[in-house]
């Protein structure tokens, strides 16, 4: 399959992984399908990653993945199923860098619910990480760390050993000496609940 045209070339190793296999339990519907400015969450997360990594991309699906699925159709993305969703976050990171190649030199995690992060902040992310490439880069807001954030192959062991729901903070707080911070008030925005959706579409 080809990717868009609009989508980078990938010249150093970078890939992308989407984390999209979450049951939405607390939006009571599969959230990666709601539309937020006229297009559905999934689809807009992939292609931000896209305008990053071009073809190097991963997506991980579990609940619901059979109604996910056909969004991805005409992406440059590859899809992962994740059968142990219920676990939480790790399985899905595990599922995904089990995928990734030997040419693959990092891996820029996104969670497909961070509807404010934008490709110019993956950009930004990927710049970071270029100039300290044995460095974790990742998005600072809120007073911690967090994903997005890109992780060096020497670190892709321990994403691999990753239990729980926690996703990867923890490994970012074990490596607080070697993490590159990037100020990003954008990933603070989550699409958890209705509620939330309501919030970042602004008043009517």
């Amino acid at each position: 399959m080809s990717a868009p045209a609009s989508t980078a070339r990938n010249v150093d190793g970078l890939y992308a992984i989407v984390l999209a296999a979450g049951a939405s339990t607390r939006f009571g519907s599969a959230k990666q399908l709601v539309r937020v400015a006229g297009r559905p969450l999934l689809h807009t997360a992939v292609t931000r990653a896209a305008e990053v990594t071009g073809t190097a991309l991963i997506v991980v699906l579990g609940s619901g993945a059979a109604q996910l699925a056909p969004l991805l159709k005409h992406t440059a993305a590859s899809i992962v199923i994740n059968q142990e969703w219920r676990e939480g976050l790790a399985s899905s990171i595990r599922a995904g860098v089990a995928r990734l190649p030997a040419a693959c030199s990092a891996v820029l995690l996104l969670l497909a619910d961070q509807a404010a992060v934008t490709a110019d902040d993956l950009r930004r992310l990927a710049g970071s990480w270029r100039k300290q490439p044995h460095h974790i880069a990742a998005a600072l807001y809120g007073g911690f760390c967090g994903a997005p954030a890109i992780f060096p192959r020497s670190s892709f062991r321990a994403l691999s050993e990753l239990r729980g729901d926690t996703g990867a903070r923890g490994l970012l707080t074990r490596n607080a000496d070697r993490v590159v911070r990037v100020p990003m008030p954008s990933a603070a925005v989550d699409v958890d609940t209705p509620e939330d959706l309501l919030a970042l579409e602004g008043p009517k």
